[in-house]
C-alpha cells in the first residue's frame, strides 16, 4: 500500500470532509493509482482542478503516485496565466463558453443575459453534455459531482448555491467574469447574438405602449424576438449589478 500526503486549496476544500479542509492529510493509495484517481477518490472532481504539484513540481493527472509523495491541488487561476505550469490539460480556457445541466435553467438564462454563450435544454442528458463539452470546449456547469468526474470532461464547475442569482454571483466570483460581461448581446431564448434594428421594421410586432414609448430595439434573426429597454430590462440590469458587481449599462 502506498501512502501519500495531500493538500487541497481554496474552494476545492468544499468537497472534503471538514476534518481534512485547509490542512495536509495522509491517505492510503492503491498501487498504480494516478493523481487523478486519488483526487477524485478523495471527493474532488478533476474538472475543478487546474494545477497539481507533486513534490513541488507540476504534474499530469496520469502520474503514478509513489510512496511518500506530497500532492497539492489548486483550483482555477483566472487572475493570471498559469500556462507555463499547466500539465493537467493542454491549456487553460480564456474564452469561456458554458453548457448547463438540466437543473440550472435559471443560471443559464442569467449567463446569456450577461453575454456568455451558454447551452441549455431542460431535456439534455449527461451523455450529451459530456459530448458537447468535449467537442466545443465548453465549461460544464452542474450540481452533479459524478458528471464532473467523467474522463472526457476537462473543464467544469460544481455550483454550490441553490438559487439562480446566488449561482450567478458564485460563478462570477470564481471565474472572475466581470470584465467579460456584454449585457443583452445574446438572445435569451436562442443563445445567439442579437442585432440593432430600425423601429419601423419591427413596429408591427410591438405592443402599442412600447411603440409609443421606445425607439431602440434589437432582434434575434433566429427566433424573431424583439427586445427593448422596458421594465424587464431595468430589472435585469439591477440583477446584473447585484450579482456581478459591474455596471451593466456603462454607456448610459
Amino acid at each position: 500500500m502506498v501512502m501519500a500526503t495531500f493538500r487541497f486549496y481554496e474552494e476545492l476544500n468544499d468537497f472534503l470532509p471538514r476534518e481534512r479542509r485547509g490542512r495536509e492529510f495522509a491517505a492510503h493509495c492503491a498501487r498504480a493509482a494516478t493523481t487523478k484517481h486519488m483526487i477524485e477518490a478523495l471527493g474532488v472532481p478533476h474538472t475543478e482542478v487546474e494545477l497539481v504539484l507533486v513534490n513541488g513540481e507540476s504534474s499530469t493527472f496520469e502520474r503514478l503516485i509513489e510512496d511518500g509523495d506530497r500532492i497539492a491541488a489548486y483550483p482555477k487561476f483566472e487572475a493570471f496565466d498559469i500556462t507555463p505550469l499547466l500539465r493537467v490539460r493542454e491549456r487553460p480556457l480564456r474564452r469561456l463558453r458554458f453548457v448547463a445541466d438540466a437543473h440550472l435553467g435559471g443560471l443559464a438564462r442569467f449567463l446569456r443575459l450577461a453575454g456568455f454563450d451558454t447551452v441549455y435544454d431542460n431535456h439534455i442528458h449527461d451523455d450529451e453534455i459530456a459530448e458537447l463539452a468535449a467537442r466545443e470546449g465548453r465549461v460544464v456547469l452542474t450540481r452533479d459531482r459524478e458528471l464532473l468526474k467523467r474522463r472526457t470532461i476537462t473543464h467544469g464547475c460544481y455550483i454550490h448555491a441553490l438559487k439562480p442569482e446566488a449561482q450567478l454571483r458564485e460563478l462570477f466570483d470564481r471565474l472572475d467574469l466581470s470584465a467579460s460581461v456584454q449585457p443583452f448581446a445574446l438572445c435569451l431564448h436562442c443563445n445567439l447574438p442579437v442585432r440593432a434594428v430600425d423601429k419601423a421594421s419591427v413596429a408591427d410586432q410591438l405592443p402599442p405602449a412600447v411603440r409609443a414609448q421606445h425607439d431602440e430595439f434589437t432582434t434575434c434573426d433566429c427566433c424573431g424576438r424583439v427586445y427593448w429597454k422596458g421594465s424587464h430590462w431595468k430589472r435585469m440590469t439591477d440583477l446584473l449589478a447585484r450579482a456581478a458587481d459591474v455596471d451593466p449599462n456603462p454607456s448610459a
